[in-house]
């Protein structure tokens, strides 16, 4: 995280104190006064600091232009929605429509990708897929698009139902399998349609 100096912090107070006050912005001439500065320059030094930090914007070498940022804007600007359509089944497959449930909203870093408009979120019933340490009330993010590899985790219509496993090829014919000894593998008799790749897990703390 980026520091400030001990001089630039307390400029950085001085304008947080008048703008929360309702009083103006303080002109160059009033920080230097406020600080025992020896010329205006000093403080027009201190406040491009504060810019290039990213703690204010201004024009530059004017002090009645700045507006504080806050200093979780950047933060904020690395989280994003992800839509979230009802549940999937981690046992055995379901004959059900997708709805909108709301979203999640996710940091694009701690996640370890960007989300795209491919980007899905569904929350996980079942057991299934335990061997893969998803476990239900989980919320796994996918991805609609690619093409999985043999191994990726998809939320996969087979036959109808939708289902969570992993994606295998036998002989080269794709089947479904369950990360559960209580399962069977999941052998397509007409269709297999990917719906997404897995991305990333969401898990909530159970109080």
């Amino acid at each position: 995280m980026v520091e400030l100096t001990p001089a630039q912090k307390r400029v950085l107070d001085f304008i947080l104190l008048e703008t929360h006050a309702g009083r103006p912005i303080p002109t160059l001439r009033e920080m230097a006064a406020r600080f025992g500065f020896r010329s205006h320059r000093a403080a027009a030094c201190h406040l491009e600091a504060l810019r290039r930090k990213g703690f204010v914007e201004s024009a530059a070498g004017k002090a009645r232009s700045v507006r504080v940022i806050s200093p979780f804007a950047k933060l904020r600007s690395r989280i994003v929605d992800i839509p979230l359509y009802g549940s999937i089944p981690a046992g055995f497959g379901q004959d059900r429509e997708q709805e909108p449930a709301g979203c999640v909203s996710v940091d694009i870093e701690s996640i370890g990708f960007k989300p795209t408009r491919n980007t899905f979120a569904l929350r996980v019933t079942g057991d299934s897929m335990i061997g893969r340490h998803i476990v239900e009330g989980d919320v796994v993010v996918l991805e609609h698009g690619p093409e999985p590899r043999p191994g990726d985790i998809v939320a996969a219509l087979i036959d109808g139902e939708s289902t969570l496993k992993t994606f295998l090829r036998k002989s080269g014919k794709p089947y479904l399998k369950a990360e559960n000894p209580k399962y069977p593998d999941l052998v397509p008799a007409q269709e297999l349609m990917i719906q997404g790749v897995f991305q990333a897990l969401i898990r909530r703390a159970k109080g």
